[in-house]
């Protein structure tokens, strides 16, 4: 049995053995061929081994078979015989022309720095055996034919040096072209050295290519792929003169991180057999530097007239935008705008760091003109685009609204003539500031606000409110009136009441939550505007000469409280027009409260009786029932 088992191990070595002789053999392998290179540029094949015993850094051994050596070899290069090189290798590979770089242990590549007509012919890649038997294939050979080098590049158009204003539009040509016997395929890359954040200088960057399958493809990153995909990089192919290809590179708006150094790259590429790409020549054609003056350094945005303007009340103000230093050919996108920045008193100049800035116009990039603060001066102004560069503002008739500090503010959208809505703009610049002033009457005005004598308002009367204004001034004149209501604070709930009225003293000048809400006002014109949210219904009119009534039906609790009106003075220009001239003036408060009803005093006695009652009689029900049947239960029972 013992024997057996013994037997039976051995055999099983035995094959063990014969397996691994049979597979494990060693295989040199080379890239299939024929392999076309062009003379003058570099060649590198590589050579990789397997299946091999020993060390796991292998030597390699290159020979040359001439077309015309009549099968003879010629050593190229060795890893390990430095004397291995034949005579015609020498020079080449002390200079390091011709060398051998390893990509691992077992994988090599014969590199040929500049390839020469002489230099073709069958490669063979030999490996030194390391095996402890003689099998398997210790090399493989390619050829490889080297083709003259025909391709050709130039430029119709190059860059001066000049200073390129932030924006504009550059054009660069490239014209290419390879007479050749194989099937290749060119590629055009235009690029850049330098310049870019961030970049070391000399550093290149690839703009825009043509590949070698025709197709248009931006450099890496996102700047150049969102320009392409807006349009503003092109790259186009057209047919040229002589057989020459030319390639034609727009960039619509140059920013100052496309300075730098450009170039144009032509490559001729080659399909090998094995149905890898590739690049067997290369060009490079310097074409120029470019350097990008940033807009904050060109850019210049005036107003004219400057300093300060003073006007008579009703005539007409002009203001003109210039802007210069964009990019000639206007391929930059506009937005002008009119600000102004009124004048205040003193008092609200320390509360507001001196007045609220708002938009009066503006001038779009696509023409359009909107009226910002106030839409009711677009039938009274205009704004235009005179000529290019220049933007004037026009008020008809200037009234005390318009007075304030106006400044130009122009956007601009370098090489984007129709910006999107949500797009950013490149710069933005303001010009000096412009104060108009105007020459205005004097205007005085009281508003005095009172209830009429009469009985005490009770819930559900109608509350009749006056408003007593007196206007002073020269020319004529309109009032606006509104009345407010607010609540009553509770400094104030200790008022005597007459007549269920309280006639608040007092100037000063509610702020805040204080202002109240608007029942219900009376434009200068004589529209009446109630507040139709409000519980009860109100109404609102002049019933004569500087006398505005205010009413309120079917009060009720909630229309209590302290009632004040305003009033504002509109005058009326020599044009006819009629403008808000500033004064105002609000009245003291008066306090409204409602008493109850003597039919709903009497309710209560009423109510609380009957409810009194209905109680009384339930207990006494209860109470005798009760009684009743505790008897009757007695009665009943045996004795």
């Amino acid at each position: 049995m013992m024997m057996m088992a013994s037997w039976r191990w051995t055999a099983a070595l035995i094959c063990l053995q014969w397996v691994f002789q049979y597979t494990l053999c060693r295989e040199v392998t080379l890239p299939s061929g024929p392999l076309y290179r062009v003379a003058g540029f570099p060649l590198s094949i590589p050579c990789a081994v397997s299946g091999y015993e020993g060390s796991r850094t292998q030597d390699f051994e290159w020979f040359l078979y001439r077309e015309d050596s009549q099968g003879r070899q010629m050593g190229v290069i060795s890893t390990r015989d430095p004397g291995f090189p034949y005579a015609p290798f020498q020079a080449r590979v002390r200079s390091g022309e011709v060398r051998v770089e390893r990509d691992s242990g077992d994988k090599a590549r014969l590199v040929f720095q500049r390839l020469r007509a002489d230099d073709q012919g069958r490669y063979e890649c030999y490996t030194p055996s390391t095996d402890s038997k003689y099998q398997g294939n210790y090399s493989a050979s390619v050829a490889v034919k080297v083709i003259p080098d025909t391709l050709l590049i130039s430029y119709s158009r190059s860059l001066t040096g000049q200073p390129v204003p932030e924006g504009a539009e550059i054009t660069l040509t490239c014209s290419a072209a390879v007479q050749s016997k194989q099937h290749t395929h060119l590629s055009i890359t235009f690029g850049v050295r330098g310049g870019g954040s961030g970049l070391v200088s000399g550093t290149p960057r690839e703009i825009i290519a043509i590949d070698k399958e025709l197709s248009v493809t931006p450099g890496r990153g996102d700047s150049y792929q969102k320009r392409y995909d807006d349009g503003e990089i092109t790259l186009v192919k057209k047919s040229g003169d002589g057989g020459r290809d030319v390639y034609v590179m727009r960039m619509s708006a140059v920013a100052p991180d496309d300075s730098g150094a450009y170039f144009c790259e032509a490559s001729q590429w080659i399909l090998d057999p094995d149905g890898a790409w590739q690049k067997i020549a290369q060009r490079t054609l310097e074409i120029g530097n470019l350097t990008v003056q940033p807009l904050a350094d060109s850019l210049s945005v005036t107003s004219t007239p400057r300093g300060e303007v003073t006007l008579q009340l009703g005539s007409p103000l002009t203001l003109t935008c210039e802007v210069s230093g964009l990019a000639p050919g206007g391929r930059s996108g506009l937005l002008v705008q009119w600000m102004r920045r009124g004048t205040v008193s003193s008092e609200d100049r320390a509360l507001t760091g001196g007045g609220v800035e708002v938009e009066v116009a503006r001038y779009g990039p696509d023409g359009v003109v909107s009226w910002g603060d106030d839409s009711s001066r677009g039938g009274r102004g205009s704004m235009e685009k005179e000529v290019e560069g220049r933007y004037s503002l026009r008020l008809f008739s200037a009234h005390p609204a318009d007075t304030g500090v106006y400044r130009c503010a122009v956007s601009v959208y370098a090489g984007r003539l129709n910006p999107g809505p949500s797009s950013a703009a490149t710069l933005t610049q303001r010009s000096e500031g412009v104060t108009v002033n105007l020459k205005t009457k004097e205007v005085k005005v009281s508003a005095v606000a009172n209830l009429p004598r009469g009985p005490l308002l009770k819930r559900g009367d109608t509350v009749t409110l006056l408003c007593n204004v007196s206007v002073v001034t020269t020319g004529p004149a309109q009032v606006a009136v509104q009345w407010l209501q607010r609540a009553v604070l509770p400094a104030q709930e200790g008022g005597a009441t007459a007549g269920g009225v309280v006639i608040e003293k007092g100037g000063d000048k509610p702020s805040g939550e204080e202002k109240g809400r608007v029942l219900a006002s009376l434009t200068y014109e004589g529209l009446s505007r109630p507040n139709m949210n409000h519980s009860s219904e109100v109404s609102m009119d002049r019933v004569s000469p500087g006398t505005y009534r205010l009413r309120i039906f079917s009060a009720q609790d909630q229309d209590q409280g302290l009632f004040v009106c305003q009033a504002e003075v509109w005058g009326q220009d020599p044009r006819g027009g009629w403008y808000n001239t500033g004064a105002k003036a609000q009245s003291e408060g008066v306090r409204v409260y409602l008493y109850a009803r003597a039919a709903d005093l009497l309710l209560i006695p009423l109510v609380v009786g009957m409810s009194s009652a209905l109680f009384v009689g339930v207990v006494i029900i209860a109470t005798v029932t009760c009684c009743f049947m505790n008897r009757l239960a007695r009665q009943r029972s045996p004795k």
